[in-house]
């Protein structure tokens, strides 16, 4: 991997380009550049999530979501390099089980709403699905792994499925979709 960073303000980025992790300079407005700064922005949410009142277990789920989100960042910044692993989706997999096993079955849509920390983990799904997108686009244009793209869907899932708790915690629910047409009573 590269070298760490020791200044920040560096100037090489003025002309709009920046360097990846094999000294590869690209446009900042590359595919790969995109997906990196989705990548980033997604964890920095998790990380303003993270500073509400959370259940100890969900808090600890975060910070390792974060540490392989920053994984799947460098690997983005390398290409061809792999850092997240496999197990990485395992854990997400185990988590959303152990989730949605206690909640109850959803009969309609949810709103991205509710209490602070549920909404706030409803912004996370949606940069996370933003993030997917963009590693689907980039791996239509050049060759990278599958398990950022699987990781990235996962984590929009469970990210759904934690403000689905989150919503619950002191006895609160969902938020749910005033439909018309299930007003109306229709058959779905």
């Amino acid at each position: 991997m590269a070298h760490r960073l020791t200044q920040i303000a560096t100037r090489t980025g003025d002309n709009g380009t920046t360097g990846l992790g094999d000294n590869t300079r690209v446009s900042k407005d590359s595919l790969r550049v995109h997906a990196m700064g989705d990548v980033d922005e997604l964890n920095s949410n998790i990380g303003v999530l993270l500073c509400e009142e959370l259940p100890p277990a969900v808090s600890e789920l975060l910070v390792e979501v974060q540490h392989q989100l920053f994984n799947l960042g460098g690997e983005l910044s390398i290409p061809g390099f792999e850092l997240l692993k496999g197990e990485a989706l395992l854990v997400l997999d185990e988590a959303l089980a152990d989730h949605n096993e206690a909640l109850p079955r959803l009969k309609e849509f949810i709103l991205p709403a509710g209490s602070r920390a549920a909404s706030l983990a409803h912004v996370c799904r949606t940069v996370a699905r933003r993030a997917e997108r963009s590693v689907v686009a980039l791996g239509q244009a050049e060759p990278i792994k599958d398990t950022p793209r699987q990781y990235l869907n996962r984590l929009s899932d469970l990210m759904f499925v934690l403000a689905r708790v989150l919503n619950r915690m002191n006895g609160g629910d969902d938020v749910y979709w005033k439909s018309e047409r299930l007003a109306r009573g229709e058959a779905h």
